[in-house]
């Protein structure tokens, strides 16, 4: 049996009143949603906080799954909004670039991939969310154009252009930088 299969297979028990079932939903997407989740704010145990809230949303609002998306979509875009929300309630603190990196003179240059892995990340958490949700989900959490999305609940011509915008100030960033 497939792994969709058995999502649907303990959804249709769930649906029909065995609440244990969720337990199976939890286990297979529980690194996911916090991976998911670390990537929106950077604490591992904030993460895991959001990540189990989100579980929560999903659980009460499991009805309202239509089917004609895979449950992994649904999922993902409950676990995106959820995430989004609690990220405008308690804003992180915003990153200067200027104050946390220092300039070297090329990536080359740089001692290592966790010093590029580094530098990137904190010029991705400098760019204003509209533009930085659709390049984590698309970029680090290999989504498509089409669930990325749904998963933000905008037109799909929106998220083309939000990448595009975001590689270009995300580029422009490392450019001063770099």
């Amino acid at each position: 049996m497939s792994k969709a299969a058995k999502d649907e297979a303990a959804i249709e028990r769930i649906l029909e009143g065995d609440t244990a079932a969720f337990s199976t939903i939890v286990e297979r997407w529980q690194g996911p949603l916090v991976n998911l989740a670390y990537r929106f704010c950077r604490d591992r145990g904030r993460a895991e906080d959001m990540a189990q809230e989100a579980f929560l949303r999903a659980f009460r609002r499991l009805g309202s799954w239509r089917r004609d998306a895979a449950f992994s979509t649904w999922l993902f875009a409950l676990a995106t909004n959820v995430y989004r929300t609690e990220m405008r309630r308690f804003m992180p603190e915003t990153v200067e670039m200027d104050e946390t990196v220092t300039p070297v003179v090329s990536l080359e240059d740089t001692a290592s991939e966790a010093d590029r892995r580094r530098i990137v990340q904190t010029a991705l958490r400098s760019l204003p969310p509209k533009y930085r949700d659709p390049l984590i989900l698309f970029y680090f959490h290999d989504k498509d154009i089409a669930t990325t999305a749904r998963s933000l609940e905008l037109p799909e011509g929106t998220v083309k252009a939000r990448l595009s915008r975001g590689r270009a100030f995300l580029e422009s960033k490392l450019e001063k930088r770099l």
